[in-house]
C-alpha cells in the first residue's frame, strides 16, 4: 500500500487525451460506489439526475495563466520558461517591487546563475539561482512584469498533450483548458474536474436543488513533482497557495449540520477542504500555503464524494483518490475504464466517488 509500484497500471497512449471533447458536458462519467466499488456508466450531462437536492458541490475558481514563456539566451540558443508560481511573484512585486519565481527552464544547456533570458522585446529574466528541478529568475518590465508575462506567454499544457497549444479557429486551449467559472489568476494547471462543466449544466444543477461553493487553489509545481521515493510516507508536497472565503466555510459548515453531502470538484477542492477543517470535520475560513500529501490510511473529516478525472500512474492524485475509494477498487476502476476505452488525464472523461 505505501509502495510507489502500488499506483501502478497500465494505460495505451492512445486513450491520454490531446483536445477536449467536443461539448464539456458530453464526457463519460464512471460512478463508483465508495465503500462497495459498484461501477456504472452515464455522461456527465446527466449530473443533475444523479446528484441529490441539497448536495453542495465545491469548485475551485482558480484560473490559469498563460504561464508559458518561449525567449532566446544571450547566446541565442532558444530557451523555454514555465512559471510555476505566478500568484506568489506577483505578490512580491506588489510588496517588495521585485518579480522572483520559480521556473522550470528547457534548453540545449541548462542556463547558469548570473546569466540572462529574453522573451521579446520587453521581459528579460535573470537566473538567480539553481535548484535540482527548476531554476529561480527575476523577471523585469517595461513596468509590471505580470502584464508582460500575460501578453507573451502560452497556455501550459501539460507534458503528455503532445502539440503545441491551439488557437481559435482550429481550437482554442486559451478557453477550452479553462474552467468556465475561472476567477482568481494564479494557476500553472487547470484543475481538470472542473473542465467538464458548462454554464448551462450549472443552471441545471441550480434547479435540481444542487447547492454550489467556491474556493481557491493555485495548482502549482506539485502538479508537476514525480514521485521518486520508493516509499511514499518519504514524499513531501510542494505547497500551494490557497483561500477558503467564509461564504464557502459557512455552506460546508451548514451542509454538514443539516446531514447532506459535501461533494467536492477535483483534488484540488479535496485537499483544500480537508486541509482547513479541523478533527470534527468544521472548516474555518483562512488562506496559506497547502501542502497536504493525502494517501492511504488518511482518514477524510470534510468530504463525503468528489468528482475527478482519471490520474497519472504512480501520481500523488491517483494516492489521494485511492485513499478515498480503496487503492485496489481504484485499480480495478481504471482497468475497467481503460477495457472501455475512457479518455484518461487532463481533456479526458470524469469519475464521481460518492
Amino acid at each position: 500500500m505505501f509502495a510507489l509500484d502500488d499506483y501502478a497500471y497500465d494505460l495505451p497512449e492512445e486513450l491520454i487525451a490531446q483536445a477536449p471533447a467536443p461539448a464539456r458536458d458530453r464526457s463519460r462519467l464512471m460512478l463508483v460506489a465508495r465503500g462497495s466499488g459498484d461501477r456504472s456508466h452515464r455522461r456527465f450531462l446527466e449530473l443533475p439526475a444523479i446528484l441529490t437536492p441539497g448536495d453542495l458541490l465545491v469548485l475551485n475558481d482558480t484560473r490559469v495563466v498563460p504561464a508559458r514563456l518561449l525567449g532566446r539566451k544571450a547566446s541565442g540558443g532558444q530557451v523555454e520558461a514555465l512559471l510555476l508560481d505566478f500568484h506568489g511573484a506577483r505578490r512580491r512585486w506588489q510588496q517588495q517591487g521585485e518579480f522572483v519565481c520559480p521556473c522550470l527552464v528547457r534548453a540545449s544547456r541548462r542556463p547558469r546563475p548570473g546569466s540572462r533570458l529574453h522573451f521579446g522585446a520587453n521581459l528579460t529574466a535573470d537566473v538567480l539561482a539553481a535548484e535540482e528541478d527548476w531554476l529561480q529568475l527575476r523577471f523585469t518590465a517595461d513596468g509590471d512584469p505580470a502584464v508582460e508575462i500575460r501578453r507573451q506567454g502560452r497556455m501550459p499544457l501539460p507534458p503528455y498533450i503532445r502539440r503545441a497549444p491551439h488557437q481559435a479557429p482550429s481550437g482554442n486551449d486559451a478557453t477550452d483548458y479553462q474552467t468556465v467559472y475561472a476567477r482568481e489568476d494564479g494557476a500553472v494547471a487547470a484543475p481538470t474536474a472542473g473542465l467538464h462543466f458548462s454554464r448551462e449544466l450549472l443552471a441545471r444543477l441550480a434547479d435540481r436543488g444542487v447547492q454550489t461553493a467556491t474556493i481557491t487553489l493555485h495548482v502549482g509545481y506539485g502538479t508537476f513533482l514525480p514521485v521518486r521515493v520508493e516509499d511514499i510516507r518519504q514524499h513531501r508536497m510542494h505547497a500551494e497557495y490557497f483561500r477558503i472565503p467564509a461564504a464557502a466555510a459557512a455552506a460546508v459548515n451548514a451542509a454538514r449540520r443539516d446531514g447532506r453531502r459535501v461533494i467536492a470538484v477535483g483534488t484540488t477542492c479535496v485537499r483544500s477542504l480537508e486541509f482547513a477543517c479541523d478533527p470534527e470535520g468544521r472548516l474555518a475560513s483562512c488562506e496559506g500555503l497547502n501542502d497536504l500529501f493525502i494517501f492511504p490510511g488518511y482518514r477524510f473529516r470534510a468530504v463525503d464524494g468528489m468528482i475527478t478525472n482519471f490520474h497519472l500512474p504512480r501520481s500523488t492524485l491517483l494516492m489521494l483518490v485511492a485513499a478515498f475509494a480503496g487503492r485496489e477498487e481504484m485499480l480495478s476502476a481504471y482497468r475497467e475504464a481503460v477495457s472501455r476505452g475512457y479518455r484518461f488525464f487532463s481533456y479526458g472523461d470524469a469519475m464521481l466517488i460518492a
